[in-house]
């Protein structure tokens, strides 16, 4: 099952997904500009207990075109938002694209809002947009400490193992996502060592599942990367690169892709290809630019993953 920004407009908290198990049953509801996804049964909101990080993506620093020629300031503003958040979150996940043109500096101005934001830690996986240079040397430069490879990492916070891909280091000639060989042999001794119990959230830049291959939304060998996670009871996919919300469960695999802070791409199939949509007028830019959050609740070993559109001026 999946869902854009337009449709289903009308299901609510009581609208249940059919056709998933227990642990991973879902619901989606709208109200307004913002979209929440549960990844059980009750409510998103935190208790006390358990923690929040947030999902910012696709920044494109140095982005200068229609419909935001000032994406440095929707990201100010973005950030804003999660420093607004009490408590604050444990951390932020950039799940790439932190710039446009991969210039260092676009690097370096980007580094720069990311240090205002207030949390602890930042994680980091670069997009296609970071890896223009064709090495990749710039973004692992800034953001690339304690990575192996190209980026790739993992690490664990109350419970959790979270793991971040990188699948743009490499693209395929139609334009999808690659992990590759040497990525997916570590991935497998990652998790291999864990217990099927843990609850995993990986995150990585361009969708994990082949949402729309002929604009390259997709990733060639994502499918070896999530057969390694069918064990597990509960795992979240978090990504980017779309720059609009689409949401798919697959048994205990919920994947889920976020807005951007910089500016939408057109729907898929209504355009000439994954341009960004200069017909959106300056009054709506930022009902369709935002952020995630997602709240665990280790009593209910759920994730509630909700989205925020800057509009909102609330997470």
């Amino acid at each position: 099952m999946t869902r854009n920004d337009d449709g289903n407009k009308g299901m609510n908290r009581r609208t249940f997904l059919k056709g998933v198990s227990l642990a991973t049953a879902g619901v989606i509801w709208t109200v307004g500009d913002r979209s929440s996804f549960a990844l059980a049964a009750g409510d998103a909101q935190p208790a006390a207990g358990d923690f929040t990080f947030i999902q910012i993506s696709d920044t494109h620093v140095g982005f200068k075109q229609d419909p935001n020629k000032e994406p440095l300031v929707t990201f100010q503003e973005a950030i804003a938002e999660i420093n607004a958040l009490a408590p604050p979150p444990d951390f932020v996940i950039h799940t790439g694209d932190m710039t446009h043109l991969c210039k260092p500096e676009e690097f370096d101005a980007a580094a720069e809002l990311l240090k205002t934001i207030k949390v602890k830690e930042i994680f980091y996986v670069p997009g296609e947009h970071d890896e223009l240079d064709n090495t990749g040397q710039e973004y692992l430069k800034r953001f690339g400490k304690g990575t192996i490879g190209t980026g790739w990492h993992s690490h664990d916070h109350k419970g959790v193992h979270f793991i971040g891909l990188v699948n743009v280091a490499k693209l395929t000639s139609t334009g999808l996502g690659s992990l590759g060989p040497e990525q997916l042999d570590w991935l497998k001794k990652d998790v291999e060592r864990l217990d099927p119990s843990t609850p995993i959230v990986v995150y990585t830049h361009m969708p994990l599942w082949m949402l729309y291959p002929q604009w390259g939304w997709g990733t060639e060998d994502g499918d070896q990367a999530l057969s390694l996670m069918k064990r597990f009871k509960s795992v979240s996919v978090l990504q980017g690169h779309i720059h609009q919300i689409q949401s798919k469960i697959d048994g205990n695999l919920t994947l889920h892709t976020a807005r951007s802070t910089a500016f939408p791409i057109v729907e898929a199939g209504k355009g000439p290809g994954p341009v960004p949509d200069k017909n959106v007028p300056p009054d709506k830019l930022r009902s369709m630019l935002g952020l995630t959050r997602v709240n665990y609740s280790g009593q209910k070993h759920s994730a509630g993953i909700i989205d925020s559109s800057l509009a909102d001026k609330k997470l």
